[in-house]
């Protein structure tokens, strides 16, 4: 086993340095293939980007996410993201509970439906049908993209604009209200997993990175339970301890959360249940935030 992951982690990086575009298309694939416990090579492969694009750096001061003109294209996708959610005859009931929410039993159903049955379950090793939380996630991520690039076309014709925006908006708000939804009634497993399937798109620039970098923030923000702000911690640290590369969208979201007061990060209680793990904080803080992050608090006082 320790070969096969040592072979495949050099054909990984192989792909990278000269095939990154390769990767960049097939990360859905590969992600829903490689096990949780392979964080390093998941992540060589979310680290890919286009050879003609310049990353910024994620430890500028001050960087203007917002301005850049990557962030506004969608990624190229060649993997079928959308397969599970057929398989299991879901596409409808997700279009159907986007379009009109009032009154769907949809989320009142789901948790049900995400789960497999106890004979796949053990073989899998989760209670939980992980390409289909994956395929959820990145669909209706891409659902609430679209629907935003069409209100920014719309937004100079006033009169599209009055008559379109109510359900626009309402659609836009239905998405964040899904992934809202779910990481609060989800269990410990549940929602390890549906942050991991949002962790997955936080690649090079471009509106996937920037749309689910929003989400991951948003939920911190919003969440009236500590253990789903530690758990969307745990999901990002995990993903900065292991060695490099680590995906720019990975960098530019941790760097938010720690920096902007919104979050209020470096006051949470799950800091300092401990020494060690403020001081495993504030080192992955610096590491990655270089010259930003020398307002980090210091462990040593």
């Amino acid at each position: 086993v320790h070969l096969l992951y040592k072979g495949t982690m050099r054909v990984l990086l192989v792909l990278l340095h000269d095939f990154p575009e390769f990767l960049c298309d097939y990360h859905f694939s590969f992600c829903d293939v490689i096990p949780s416990s392979c964080i390093q090579m998941r992540n060589v492969i979310l680290s890919a980007f286009p050879r003609s694009m310049r990353l910024p750096d994620p430890s500028t001061p001050n960087l203007k996410i917002d301005l850049l003109p990557e962030i506004t294209k969608a990624p190229r996708i060649m993997s079928d993201f959308e397969g599970a959610l057929r398989s299991k005859h879901m596409k409808a009931d997700v279009d159907e509970y986007l379009k009109r929410p009032d009154g769907s039993s949809f989320l009142s159903d789901l948790k049900q439906k995400l789960l497999l049955p106890q004979n796949e379950a053990s073989i899998a090793g989760t209670r939980y049908n992980v390409p289909l939380i994956n395929s959820l996630v990145l669909y209706i991520g891409i659902q609430a993209v679209q629907q935003l690039q069409l209100n920014k076309a719309n937004a100079s014709a006033a009169a599209q604009q009055i008559s379109h925006s109510q359900m626009d908006i309402f659609q836009i708000e239905t998405a964040t209200d899904f992934f809202r939804n779910l990481v609060t009634n989800l269990d410990t497993e549940g929602r390890y997993l549906l942050l991991n399937a949002i962790a997955n798109q936080l690649r090079f620039p471009n509106n996937h990175t920037h749309y689910f970098s929003f989400i991951i923030l948003y939920l911190f923000a919003e969440a009236t339970l500590d253990n789903v702000q530690e758990q969307i911690t745990r999901v990002l640290l995990e993903r900065l301890i292991v060695n490099r590369p680590h995906p720019w969208g990975l960098l530019i979201t941790f760097i938010e959360l720690i920096k902007n007061p919104r979050y209020n990060f470096w006051n949470r209680s799950f800091i300092h249940i401990a020494p060690e793990i403020k001081m495993l904080f504030e080192s992955v803080a610096k590491s990655c935030a270089g010259k930003a992050a020398d307002d980090v608090p210091d462990g040593s006082h």
